[in-house]
This record gives C-alpha cells, structure tokens and sequence, in this order.
C-alpha cells in the first residue's frame, strides 16, 4: 500500500498490487485492476520510488519469513 496525494489535495492509500498502468498526461492517471482510475498529484520519480520501496519491504518480510 502507498500513500499518494489526488489532484484536489487529499490523501489516499493505494494498494499498488492492483495498479495495472500509469499513465503522465500532465498528472498521472492510475489505471487499477478493478477498472477504476485514479488522478494523482505525483511526479513520475517519486511514485515509482513509493512503488519500488513497497515491492522491497514485501520481498524482505518474505525473504525474512524463509528463514522461520
């Protein structure tokens, strides 16, 4: 899940395992797996990083979990 601001200023958490696109057109558009779309105030660097820092912490826990 990442925290990510919509174009009116408020905050929301998006489950990024359901985001199927991105698209920048000035604002990014998320396309979700559920057919519903999202405009959010976020530079293309800082969503990919919050993006790539969930899909980290996801793949330490598991590495984390192997070792129980």
């Amino acid at each position: 899940m990442i925290l990510v601001k919509k174009i009116n200023g408020d905050e929301i958490i998006v489950n990024c395992q359901l985001i199927q696109t991105i698209e920048f057109m000035p604002h990014a558009v998320l396309s979700l797996t559920t057919g519903e779309k999202i405009i959010i105030d976020e530079t293309r660097d800082d969503l990919l990083r919050k993006i790539i820092e969930y899909k980290r912490t996801i793949a330490q826990r598991m590495e984390a979990m192997e070792w129980i």
